[in-house]
Protein backbone atom coordinates (compact mmCIF):
# COMPACT_ATOMS: atom_id res chain seq x y z
CA UNK A 1 0.00 0.00 0.00
CA UNK A 2 1.17 3.53 -0.60
CA UNK A 3 1.52 6.18 2.11
CA UNK A 4 -1.69 7.90 1.01
CA UNK A 5 -3.69 4.75 1.72
CA UNK A 6 -2.89 4.92 5.45
CA UNK A 7 -4.65 7.41 7.71
CA UNK A 8 -3.19 8.55 11.05
CA UNK A 9 -5.59 7.88 13.91
CA UNK A 10 -4.34 8.19 17.51
CA UNK A 11 -1.01 7.97 19.34
CA UNK A 12 0.11 4.45 20.17
CA UNK A 13 -0.08 5.16 23.91
CA UNK A 14 -3.82 5.95 23.54
CA UNK A 15 -4.43 2.19 23.20
CA UNK A 16 -2.67 0.43 26.11
CA UNK A 17 -2.34 -3.37 26.20
CA UNK A 18 -5.69 -5.10 26.68
CA UNK A 19 -7.67 -2.00 25.69
CA UNK A 20 -9.54 -0.69 22.67
CA UNK A 21 -10.12 2.71 21.08
CA UNK A 22 -13.01 3.53 18.75
CA UNK A 23 -12.15 5.59 15.67
CA UNK A 24 -13.93 6.58 12.46
CA UNK A 25 -11.96 6.42 9.23
CA UNK A 26 -13.36 7.19 5.80
CA UNK A 27 -16.88 6.92 7.20
CA UNK A 28 -16.23 3.50 8.78
CA UNK A 29 -16.48 2.88 12.51
CA UNK A 30 -13.43 0.87 13.52
CA UNK A 31 -11.95 -0.43 16.72
CA UNK A 32 -8.24 -0.30 17.46
CA UNK A 33 -7.24 -3.19 19.75
CA UNK A 34 -4.01 -3.75 21.63
CA UNK A 35 -3.46 -7.46 22.18
CA UNK A 36 -0.24 -7.87 24.17
CA UNK A 37 1.43 -4.95 22.38
CA UNK A 38 0.18 -5.88 18.90
CA UNK A 39 -2.20 -3.31 17.40
CA UNK A 40 -5.12 -4.49 15.27
CA UNK A 41 -7.90 -2.59 13.49
CA UNK A 42 -11.27 -4.31 13.18
CA UNK A 43 -14.88 -3.47 12.43
CA UNK A 44 -16.50 -1.90 15.50
CA UNK A 45 -19.58 -4.16 15.46
CA UNK A 46 -20.05 -7.87 16.02
CA UNK A 47 -21.17 -9.71 12.89
CA UNK A 48 -23.74 -11.69 14.87
CA UNK A 49 -26.08 -8.93 16.05
CA UNK A 50 -24.34 -5.62 15.27
CA UNK A 51 -23.41 -5.20 18.93
CA UNK A 52 -20.47 -2.85 19.74
CA UNK A 53 -17.20 -4.66 20.41
CA UNK A 54 -15.63 -1.68 22.22
CA UNK A 55 -16.11 -3.15 25.69
CA UNK A 56 -15.12 -6.64 24.57
CA UNK A 57 -12.54 -8.68 26.45
CA UNK A 58 -9.20 -8.92 24.63
CA UNK A 59 -6.87 -11.87 25.07
CA UNK A 60 -3.92 -13.07 23.04
CA UNK A 61 -5.09 -12.59 19.48
CA UNK A 62 -8.87 -12.44 19.99
CA UNK A 63 -11.71 -10.22 21.18
CA UNK A 64 -14.98 -11.38 22.73
CA UNK A 65 -18.27 -9.65 22.02
CA UNK A 66 -19.59 -8.35 25.37
CA UNK A 67 -23.21 -9.04 24.35
CA UNK A 68 -23.20 -12.71 23.38
CA UNK A 69 -19.62 -13.92 23.92
CA UNK A 70 -18.66 -14.60 20.29
CA UNK A 71 -14.88 -14.50 19.87
CA UNK A 72 -13.11 -13.14 16.80
CA UNK A 73 -9.52 -13.57 15.65
CA UNK A 74 -7.95 -10.10 15.59
CA UNK A 75 -5.72 -10.92 12.58
CA UNK A 76 -8.28 -12.47 10.27
CA UNK A 77 -11.64 -11.41 11.71
CA UNK A 78 -12.81 -15.04 11.61
CA UNK A 79 -15.22 -16.12 14.34
CA UNK A 80 -13.60 -18.51 16.81
CA UNK A 81 -16.78 -19.30 18.76
CA UNK A 82 -20.51 -18.87 18.25
CA UNK A 83 -23.02 -17.53 18.06
CA UNK A 84 -21.25 -15.53 15.31
CA UNK A 85 -20.70 -17.38 12.06
CA UNK A 86 -19.57 -14.52 9.82
CA UNK A 87 -16.18 -12.79 10.07
CA UNK A 88 -15.68 -9.13 10.95
CA UNK A 89 -13.60 -6.85 8.73
CA UNK A 90 -9.95 -6.29 9.58
CA UNK A 91 -7.71 -3.51 8.31
CA UNK A 92 -3.93 -3.12 7.83
CA UNK A 93 -2.17 -1.20 10.60
CA UNK A 94 1.25 0.36 10.93
CA UNK A 95 2.96 2.54 13.52
CA UNK A 96 4.79 5.62 12.22
CA UNK A 97 6.46 8.06 14.61
CA UNK A 98 4.33 6.84 17.52
CA UNK A 99 1.04 7.20 15.62
CA UNK A 100 -1.28 4.33 14.72
CA UNK A 101 -2.09 4.46 11.02
CA UNK A 102 -4.84 2.39 9.42
CA UNK A 103 -5.60 1.62 5.79
CA UNK A 104 -9.36 1.63 5.37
Amino acid sequence: MSDQDFIATVPLDAVPPGKTKAVTIAGRDLLLCNSDGQIHAIAALCSHADEPLACGRIRLGWIACPAHGARFDLETGEPLTGPASEPIATYPVRIIDGMIEVAA
